[in-house]
């Protein structure tokens, strides 16, 4: 009899769970198409080729940079566009970051921000042939223009630069002000001299609290899950991960390799890296990533709809599956990599300093001093010396309920059928972070929408971007500056 009960039990568990996957379907949307947008769209295209071309490239040696190639950029951005340079005041600030300052009409309002940075990374010596098209080329073969910054972000900042513009030109007037602050050193990491962080200290000089603040970060990709998942994913930076390089290093009495010790001090360090690899971070599931699973689950087939749909009962089955692939384990802990080592300066002499460099990636709630804790407490060998070398702390979660990430939300959701909106955490910095202590709204997107292998060519060989995305881009900008600047 209670073997009975049993079975019926666990049918009605079961029926009950195939329910909840059937009734686990997409929430309903209704997003009126918006108007269409004037925009030129070749016009921007040609912009964007020319800005490629002046290598406005950031080094964290100062005097490496050719500050020349900016003034070059800044001369441009002024002859591009010429009813932005007559009518909204701009500042240079810290060398070459820019501040330019689109006056509201109701001065009593928190004023709107764009992020861009104008500096591009370098291309690695010896890798210039690989380009299809040469690096500052900005080759527009008619599907593509190729070059550094394509994507990273000369496409969004010329974006910008065009949707201003163009709503100078059809006489709109903003009601909170708005503010485009361009960067100059974004991609040097945790640069002292942060030319974002400039603007922030001028903004804040004069009593400036921002409403909010959109930049680099998420992106619209196209899914392609055969079997699983077909659509669009617009993912939302609501934070950042913090940045942290340690060095941990072991000093010894080195000496001739022909009588060495049982370890020498790199093989005393290898059990260092094995310790803190063996030892990483505990994995959490946290609201912005069981959000993107239930946004996501909703648009999958039947089978992983049934385990999404109870996430939360399957939530230590779920951990321990995710943290096991990289690309979700960064979303769930701090990461640690071991990236770098030192040891002698010839193959027969013993190190007497063997050194290796750490970076973490911190999730929010995690500081720099909590990985340094960290360190020595899963590392055995103690007789090793800790230095941090450069931090940025993580950035604080921004509200998904605010008048700023609904209107990201709505207008990617106009740019394609289907769209799926979720929450996200950045994994690399930008400038957004140091705008924080004056707004509480920061999020990062890119409405560009480009597949994953142009994605992963930013910093890298062949860098660039659809044609084809920038008038859409354009026309969510100007959406963008109309919602958040006429309230």
């Amino acid at each position: 009899m209670v073997g009975w009960i049993l079975l019926g039990v666990v049918a009605l568990l079961i029926l009950i769970t195939v329910i909840r996957a059937a009734l686990f379907r997409p929430k309903a949307e209704s997003i009126d198409a918006p108007p269409p947008e004037q925009c030129d769209a070749a016009g921007a295209a040609q912009r964007l080729s020319a800005a490629i071309q002046i290598p406005t490239i950031s080094y964290p040696e100062a005097e490496k940079v050719d500050w020349a190639q900016f003034r070059r950029f800044h001369a441009f951005l002024e002859e591009s566009y010429p009813l932005i340079h007559s009518r909204l005041t701009r500042e240079l600030v810290a060398e070459a970051s820019l501040l330019y300052h689109w006056e509201g009409s109701d001065p009593s309002l928190h004023p709107v921000a764009l992020l861009s940075h104008q500096d591009v990374v370098p291309v690695s010596g010896g890798t210039q042939a690989d380009w299809t098209h040469p690096p500052f080329s900005g080759f527009n073969d008619g599907e593509y223009i190729w070059g550094r910054g394509a994507m990273d972000m000369k496409n969004h900042l010329i974006c910008v630069m065009e949707a201003v513009e163009t709503l100078l030109s059809e006489g709109f007037q903003p009601v909170r002000s708005v503010y485009l602050c361009f960067g100059h050193n974004e991609e040097v990491v945790g640069s002292e001299g942060a030319g974002a962080a400039a603007i922030r200290e001028v903004l804040r000089s004069r009593g400036v609290q921002l409403e909010s603040v959109i930049d680099e970060g998420g992106a619209m990709l196209p899914v392609h899950l055969k079997g699983i998942l077909e659509g669009t994913l617009a993912g939302i930076g609501i934070s950042e991960k913090g940045y942290a390089d340690f060095e941990i290093s072991i000093q010894r009495k080195g000496g001739h390799s022909s009588q060495p010790p049982k370890h020498s001090g790199l093989g005393e360090l290898a059990e260092v890296i094995r310790d803190l690899e063996r030892h990483q971070f505990k994995a959490k599931i946290l609201p912005f990533l069981r959000d993107l699973l239930d946004t996501a689950g909703r648009q999958m087939t039947f089978a992983p709809r049934l385990v999404l749909c109870n996430h939360k009962l399957l939530r230590p089955l779920l951990t321990a599956a995710l943290k096991n692939i990289p690309a979700s384990a960064c979303l769930m802990r701090t990461t640690t990599a071991v990236t770098m080592a030192s040891g002698s300066p010839a193959a027969n002499v013993l190190p007497q300093n063997a050194a290796v460099v750490v970076n973490f990636r911190m999730m929010p709630g995690v500081t720099a001093a909590d990985v340094e804790r960290h360190i020595h407490k899963v590392v055995r060998n103690k007789d090793i010396h800790v230095q941090m070398l450069k931090k940025k702390e993580p950035s604080p979660f921004s509200p998904t309920d605010s008048r700023a990430f609904t209107t990201i939300a709505n207008l990617s959701r106009s740019m394609a059928p289907g769209v799926m909106i979720a929450p996200y955490l950045v994994m690399g910095g930008t400038d957004a972070c140091f705008y924080e202590p004056i707004c509480q709204h920061v999020y990062r997107f890119s409405p560009f929408l480009a597949p994953l292998e142009l994605i992963e060519c930013t910093h890298a060989t062949n860098e660039r971007i659809p044609v084809a995305t920038l008038g859409d881009a354009v026309a969510f900008f100007k959406r963008y500056i109309r919602a958040q600047a006429t309230e």
